[in-house]
């Protein structure tokens, strides 16, 4: 985005801010402001030819700030972050590096949609939240907003076991090669939700369709690939009590890759993966906590790497020019901690520790990382 035009943007924002203040009780629009600051420590992080890379210390932030026009039936949001315009997967900027001695922060346009509902169907066009439900971001992170078309509707159910029954469905394109829609990098899903009475039980069953996906992001790829993935999901709060609950996902890549001469032989099976999550707490008014342990196995092919969260460890695509992590072919744990110090601020502590499932070389990949964050919403 051009200076300028982020400037007039941002003035613009601003004077519908004020605006909305002098009359905030009929205003139909809303602002948000979310800023995050981070210490982050890696180490014991092994390369694939088995040398180690240089154990890593950083001080990070991100913003994020936008606008909601709501109305009776339909809503348009706008949202900016800033961020590395080529790494969808990370909103987060590095104290010092980059920036050329306090110069000017990449920003870009993180959302832009126009969302309809009504009888309890909703659709939304443009640039937005995923929009099937999930457990965490091990399939796909909270920092990619997928491009495109989705359509919902949620039936509640007189039944005693059911609450509601939600069918969602989209079509959203990754890489337009200015050919047919066919010819597009492309990502389809369909997904089943089922909620029991008490909300005790949600399971949502779905099926994600990859056509045409590069091999490596950012322009440097050698083939295109096909994904076919059932996910089985789940969500459990325990009767004992409504703060403990557990997650698990089942990931199955049906494609056939034996006759695929670009995979390598020893990653044709590549292709199921699972996490298991178990949680106590919440956080929602202030000195609310939670603790959150979440481990995982996934396979290569199990998930497309690069549209899944970078948070686990330092792999990424950076020997091809890219800067997407490439965040499949793992097991590891992940171990949270958050307190509330107000309704709007929070602490949460991360700790990682990971390793590749099968190497690309002589030596299994590994890593170990514990952020500390404070996260600030107006």
């Amino acid at each position: 985005m051009h200076p300028k035009h982020l400037l007039v943007l941002l003035l613009l924002s601003f004077s519908y801010y004020l605006t909305a203040q002098i009359d905030s009780a009929s205003s139909k629009l809303n602002f948000e402001l979310d800023f995050r600051f981070r210490a982050e420590q890696d180490w014991d992080s092994r390369r694939s030819d088995g040398s180690f890379r240089e154990d890593r210390s950083r001080l990070r932030y991100r913003l994020i700030t936008g606008a909601t026009y709501k109305n009776k039936d339909y809503e348009v949001g706008v949202r900016l972050r800033t961020g590395d315009p080529n790494k969808q997967q990370d909103p987060q900027l590095t104290l010092g590096k980059g920036l050329k001695e306090f110069g000017t922060l990449p920003i870009g346009l993180e959302k832009a949609y126009f969302q309809y509902g009504k009888n309890n169907y909703r659709f939304w066009l443009g640039k937005n939240t995923y929009p099937f439900e999930k457990n965490n971001e091990l399939f796909w992170s909270d920092n990619v907003f997928p491009e495109g078309v989705m359509v919902e509707k949620t039936f509640y159910t007189q039944s005693k076991l059911l609450n509601k029954i939600k069918v969602a469905a989209g079509h959203f394109i990754l890489n337009s090669n200015d050919l047919s829609f066919t010819d597009d990098g492309y990502f389809q899903g369909l997904q089943t939700s089922v909620s029991s009475k008490n909300n005790r039980l949600t399971l949502f069953p779905s099926i994600y369709l990859f056509r045409n996906i590069p091999n490596i992001p950012d322009g440097e790829h050698s083939f295109l690939l096909n994904y076919s993935i059932i996910h089985l999901g789940s969500k459990l709060r325990l009767p004992m009590t409504k703060e403990l609950s557990l997650d698990f996902d089942f990931y199955q890549n049906l494609e056939d890759y034996t006759f695929n001469e670009n995979i390598d032989s020893t990653f044709k099976d590549q292709k199921t993966g699972f996490t298991v999550g178990v949680k106590y707490g919440k956080l929602e008014v202030q000195k609310d906590w939670f603790i959150k342990l979440t481990y995982a196995n996934l396979d290569r092919y199990s998930v497309l790497d690069y549209m899944a969260q970078n948070d686990w460890a330092r792999w990424d695509y950076s020997s091809f020019n890219s800067p997407d992590g490439r965040l499949s072919n793992l097991q590891g744990v992940e171990l949270v901690f958050a307190y509330a110090i107000t309704e709007k601020i929070n602490f949460v502590s991360k700790y990682y520790i990971v390793e590749q499932l099968v190497t690309n070389d002589v030596a299994r990949e590994t890593g170990q990382r514990i952020r500390f964050d404070i996260n600030i919403k107006m």
